[in-house]
């Protein structure tokens, strides 16, 4: 059983603190077993108040931190102060002391202030709310930030973007621990989307378009379902009565990327389903996908993920051993 602890801190947004229990606490094998023990505390087994006008009471205190596998700090509302170069509290520090080595330290969204306060970000790529990028930037100069990612990835200490980059965090890493279908499970009981790229654009500043305005909806839905056909930019516009202008330009601001861009990501994640879910040759997995070759899936799976096909699916695959036990 892997335990989560996840460290509720003062001003802590309720819906935020509740994500790991309700996507770790949803993974279950086929048998029906839970994989994970959530249990959220706080840095003196006390209360804490939430940004929602109401105490949130919890079972345990800092040594949960300590038996915890994974160790999840969501955002606070409260320290805002660590931007302006106010330390740490005693008791955050020596909390987080307590978090044995070995374990996965998480951040959401401005959850990240904390772990930059305590020095644990120094020299590490991490992400957080783009609104509160560059006040991070200048608090904490030593940290690499990458405002453009939902999250970073840096093996022992992972950081999300906000409130839903949390959830494809913590669905990340429950695919990375047991695979894509009980990730994908866990997603559907939780009705969100089962895996959104880390290095998807957060969504900044990009207008929703009225609702009497045509967008690219239909013609994205179109695309998954033909994702083994040599799909067009032409066919893509068609399919939504648009000219390719407007469509390259209406697809930016619905996506966030370009339609190019975005059919890579969407083959890319079929390619690796495939990979990781069945016994398919490469060759069967490149055309179903949609790359053609395998030769080309192999340049952009080792472009985007620094990996072939073939370790890959000696990681994830069918029979391969859970990325926390490896």
């Amino acid at each position: 059983m892997h335990r989560v602890a996840v460290l509720a801190l003062e001003g802590v947004p309720p819906f935020e603190l509740g994500m790991p229990s309700r996507v770790f606490g949803n993974a279950y094998d086929d048998s029906g077993n839970p994989l994970y023990e959530v249990t959220v505390c706080t840095v003196d087994g006390q209360p804490v108040a939430s940004d929602a006008g109401f105490t949130i009471g919890v079972s345990a205190g800092p040594e949960a931190l300590a038996a915890a596998d994974t160790v999840v700090i969501p955002p606070t509302h409260a320290m805002g102060e660590l931007l302006q170069g106010a330390p740490l509290s005693q008791a955050h520090v020596d909390a987080l002391a307590r978090i044995r080595p070995g374990a996965r330290i998480v951040s959401i969204c401005t959850g990240s202030y904390v772990l930059a306060a305590a020095g644990l970000l120094d020299g590490r790529p991490a992400t957080t709310h783009w609104f509160k990028a560059l006040e991070f930037r200048r608090a904490f100069p030593r940290v690499k930030v990458d405002e453009d990612v939902l999250f970073v990835d840096d093996g022992d200490i992972l950081t999300s973007a906000g409130v839903a980059a949390g959830i494809d965090l913590c669905l990340y890493l429950v695919r990375a621990d047991h695979g894509t279908a009980v990730a994908n499970r866990a997603a559907r009981l939780c009705v969100v989307p089962p895996w959104r790229d880390g290095g998807q654009a957060q969504y900044i500043d990009r207008p929703v378009p009225e609702p009497t305005v045509a967008t690219t909806t239909e013609a994205r839905a179109w695309a998954l379902e033909h994702l083994d056909e040599p799909l067009t930019l032409g066919q893509l516009a068609a399919r939504a009565r648009m000219s390719l202008r407007t469509f390259t330009r209406r697809f930016r601001d619905e996506v966030g990327m370009t339609p190019v861009q975005w059919l890579t990501a969407q083959r890319l994640y079929l390619a690796r389903h495939l990979l990781e879910s069945s016994d398919l040759p490469v060759d069967l997995v490149a055309h179903r996908s949609g790359f053609g070759s395998a030769n080309s899936l192999r340049q952009h799976m080792r472009s985007s993920l620094g990996i072939s096909p073939i370790a890959y699916r000696r990681t994830f695959g069918p029979g391969a051993r859970p990325a926390s036990a490896a």
